[in-house]
């Protein structure tokens, strides 16, 4: 009995636990808006990567986190989040399933893993054209638990997560940087996502929502910023919570928890 988690660069990464795949919020092109993949075209996830999956887990409808071309590459499949963005993810002709507080969602035939959300704090650039609720979320198998963090700012309610999970989390997938040097509130940074799995006591941690995006402008930003934040991120875990181990991925690589 394993969980796998694979990195499709920003905040997509696929969640397989005992027979049901998960794809979080999913980028599956090489672009978005204004915002370019790094290294162009070549960047896009392979299909392999991220097809067949059962569930889609959205956090919020930020144009880098709700890409409505990627959704839809998902085909007919649940996209679970806030009720409010699930009624928006309808409307463009998705399967939107909102979830409601406290309620778990079996994914799959078996019906042994489920989903529920966990609040996030992410309250800054809202939109006037969508709903700006905002989630993570806890996924737990007979494998264990996987708490996807979604964007968030650091709030003391992360220290229930184990509680709501009903056992320890396994895996923490923790955002910890963006697509420019500086971070806007309600994000974490290297040092916040380090706090944030020693508040839920994770075995491991995977970081994520760094190193991929970037705006035209990039140029300008200090060289080699966009590496910086997953070294600086196991520097921190080793600090914050030296039990809890870092899997720093490269974009498309993934890591086995047994």
């Amino acid at each position: 009995m394993t969980i796998r988690v694979t990195w499709l660069g920003h905040a997509t990464v696929v969640v397989d636990i005992d027979g049901v795949r998960l794809v979080a919020d999913p980028l599956l092109r090489r672009h978005n808006g204004v915002l370019r993949r790094r290294g162009g075209a070549t960047t896009a996830p392979q299909d392999e990567a991220w097809s067949g999956a059962d569930a889609v887990l959205l956090s919020h409808l930020h144009h880098d986190h709700a890409e409505v071309s990627s959704l839809r590459k998902l085909g007919e499949v649940p996209v679970l989040t806030a009720p409010d963005n699930a009624a928006w993810v309808s409307k463009k002709g998705l399967v939107g399933r909102g979830v409601a507080e406290g309620e778990w969602v079996p994914v799959g035939d078996a019906g042994d893993v489920a989903v529920r959300l966990v609040p996030a704090v992410h309250r800054s650039r809202p939109m006037p054209h969508r709903p700006n609720a905002a989630n993570g979320h806890l996924v737990r198998g007979p494998s264990g638990v996987v708490w996807v963090a979604g964007d968030t700012d650091l709030y003391p309610g992360m220290a229930g997560h184990p509680e709501l999970a009903g056992s320890a989390v396994d895996v923490a997938v923790v955002p910890i940087g963006g697509w420019g040097p500086r971070l806007s509130p309600g994000h974490m940074g290297p040092k916040q996502a380090a706090e944030a799995c020693r508040m839920v006591a994770a075995r491991c941690a995977v970081p994520v929502h760094w190193q991929t995006l970037h705006v035209p402008v990039a140029g300008r930003f200090p060289r080699g910023w966009m590496d910086l934040a997953g070294p600086r991120f196991a520097e921190a875990l080793a600090h914050e919570a030296p039990t809890c181990e870092a899997r720093v991925l490269e974009i498309g690589s993934s890591t086995t928890v047994l």
